[in-house]
């Protein structure tokens, strides 16, 4: 018969540690940081001087670099959230709730990021910084439900009841990733469809699509790299009374190898 340390399960449950996790996430967080410098290098040399000028948009098209990984890792972030809020409401894990509150002001940033560099393309291909169609609105509202999600988490006492309204608030506003994300199908748009599906395939010439998936891997190892560390700040801050942190980090709060 196996024991509860040898079963399958509990090589990953062992992880819902909050303790076991900062271990973890101590021997990643800088390392994924350093790789994503190296990525944004490659992406941005691939994008601003190996690819061609586009055809119709000339050289203004170049800040899709940015823009598009911005606005699907700002998307894909939200999802993550709502996931880890959820499995919190259900198992009542805090390290669930601190993983949801990681990943909030990355999800913001990159939302910020999506919104600021759509209104630069937008200036040179539409005429203005910012027109009031779905696909704009909804990724304002999603900015919106970012900020709304760290107001409360971080306003609300005592902890439990912060994790618990936070984590509401996340599953809530969900249902708004979709409508970001079809908004160019199911409504009349000015917003151009995507250059990769997988209905119409790859519709971009294969340096600027080089330089895309490099610019996409830059911000995705980022922000796993950010959310690690700032959860190990988080972690800190909710354990900081128990014994492990004394023994893992000692006075001074640097952690002892």
């Amino acid at each position: 018969m196996n024991t509860p340390s040898s079963s399958p399960n509990s090589s990953w449950l062992r992880w819902a540690s909050p303790r076991n996790f900062d271990a973890l996430a101590a021997r990643l967080d800088r390392p994924l940081l350093v790789l994503a410098v190296v990525l944004a290098a490659l992406g941005l040399y691939w994008g601003f001087w190996l690819a061609p000028a586009d055809a119709v948009q000339g050289e203004s098209y170049r800040i899709m670099f940015l823009h598009v990984p911005a606005s699907w890792v700002a998307m894909v972030v939200y999802l993550a959230m709502a996931f880890w809020s959820g499995v919190y409401l259900v198992f009542r894990t805090r390290l669930s709730a601190m993983m949801a509150q990681a990943l909030a002001p990355t999800g913001a940033l990159m939302t910020l990021l999506s919104l600021a560099t759509g209104s630069l393309w937008g200036k040179p291909t539409w005429g203005t910084y910012w027109v009031w169609d779905a696909r704009l609105t909804s990724m304002l509202l999603l900015l919106f439900l970012y900020l709304g999600f760290i107001a409360l988490t971080r306003g609300v006492t005592p902890a439990s009841r912060a994790d618990g309204a936070g984590s509401i608030l996340a599953l809530v506003g969900v249902v708004n990733v979709p409508i970001i994300y079809f908004s160019v199908v199911w409504w009349n748009t000015l917003h151009q469809g995507a250059s990769i599906s997988f209905d119409s395939g790859v519709s971009m010439h294969p340096t600027m699509l080089t330089a895309l998936l490099l610019m996409s891997a830059a911000a995705w190892v980022y922000a796993i790299g950010i959310v690690l560390g700032r959860l190990r700040v988080r972690i800190l801050e909710r354990e900081a009374q128990t014994d492990w942190v004394g023994r893992q980090y000692g006075d001074n709060g640097v952690l002892r190898t």
